[in-house]
């Protein structure tokens, strides 16, 4: 036996007293009922992160979220000490496997992340309040992970519903995006698309023509990085021409040239809830692509640019007539930049695309504000 605990039974000690015993490892008290609040609160509050991490993972395919999850899940085992595992008494808990109505009511996943987001705050403000005096570390680390999930949670609830509503969520989306930005091979690709969305960019395509020089396990892994840069900013992510990898990094849709397969056969591929683009030169070729279901369409070049050697630029008459007829949302597209926007925008467009404008550009972030800043008040 401990001769701290004959000590004290042979003092005629009461069982409370007992409890209450001096732990010379960590200089702090040791009561088994505060041992035990803090043990089935850490396990509330790991098993709670658990289930919004394989959502994650499994059902929203977000490895961003998946990250800071399992950071956050790993950070808490880190201060589980066995002190804490070795008072748990399952059998005596009065509250062990109580249920309420509630739970039958997590219909959705939604419901599912709301309710363990909610778990896993109120298990960290327990673990904060009786953490503070008796275990300060795990306190200050609870404390802290309490308001990273706040953001946490509202970013898993946000891919929740956008996941949910399919086509309907990613229309409505395109409809609030006004910049579009159109990748090219550029050093540092994944940095300057960070970068573009860091300053507000939340439509991007992955652009990578033969000319790049890249195989097709290359461009995959190109696409599939972008795809989740864009998911990590709410951000749209389409792939341009190549269906097949559009589907393998899940993309939100595609974008099509006039001789690329026809939107009716991409929308038999892709199905009714991922975005169709088309790159117009001409009014027929809109209201063909109108006719044919896609959900915007690219008007242009509006001036000469390398992006598209040999194409004539349409000038801003074009644009006019995309403004006056186009029932979809059209982005203005060819050698668009910060010094020619205003008239692109006298001519009609509230929506642009840009290439060079962002990856070519000095500091991509701050040439993304600047062609934002230009692009306010648009209706």
């Amino acid at each position: 036996m401990d001769p701290t605990l004959n000590s004290m039974a042979s003092e005629g000690l009461d069982d409370p007293a007992r409890d209450r015993l001096i732990d010379p490892a960590r200089d702090r008290l040791i009561d088994p009922a505060r041992d035990r609040l803090i043990d089935a609160n850490l396990d509330r509050a790991r098993e709670g992160l658990r289930v919004l991490e394989d959502w994650a993972r499994f059902g929203l395919d977000r490895r961003d979220l998946v990250v800071r999850t399992k950071d956050m899940r790993q950070r808490l085992g880190r201060l589980h000490r066995d002190a804490y595992k070795f008072a748990r008494h399952t059998a005596t808990d009065p509250a062990a496997g109580l249920g309420h109505p509630a739970q039958a009511e997590r219909r959705s996943p939604s419901a599912v992340v709301g309710a363990n987001a909610g778990r896993v705050q109120e298990a960290l403000r327990v673990l904060e309040e009786f953490g503070r005096s008796s275990d300060p570390e795990l306190a200050e680390e609870a404390s802290t992970l309490r308001y990273l999930l706040y953001d946490l949670e509202v970013d898993l609830l946000q891919a929740c519903r956008l996941a949910a509503t399919g086509g309907e969520g990613r229309r409505e989306a395109l409809a609030h995006c006004r910049l579009y930005l159109v990748t090219s091979p550029v050093a540092d690709l994944e940095g300057v698309v960070a970068a573009a969305l860091g300053a507000g960019v939340r439509l991007v395509q992955y652009r990578a023509k033969e000319a790049a020089g890249l195989d097709d396990l290359q461009k995959l892994g190109q696409a599939r990085a972008l795809r989740q840069l864009c998911a990590a900013h709410g951000a749209l992510f389409l792939v341009n021409d190549r269906i097949d990898i559009a589907l393998a990094v899940e993309a939100d849709g595609v974008h099509l040239g006039q001789g690329d397969l026809p939107p009716v056969v991409a929308r038999q591929l892709l199905g009714p809830d991922r975005l169709i683009g088309r790159s117009t030169h001409a009014l027929a070729q809109l209201q063909q692509a109108v006719t044919d279901g896609c959900d915007y369409v690219g008007v242009g070049p509006v001036h000469a640019t390398p992006t598209k050697p040999g194409r004539e630029p349409v000038g801003l008459d074009y644009v006019r007539q995309a403004a006056a007829a186009s029932p979809i949302p059209f982005f203005a597209i060819g050698g668009v930049e910060a010094s020619n926007l205003a008239a692109v925008r006298a001519a009609g467009a509230d929506r642009v695309a840009v290439v060079r404008a962002i990856t070519e550009a000095v500091d991509p972030a701050a040439a993304t504000a600047a062609l934002l800043q230009a692009l306010e008040g648009c209706p």
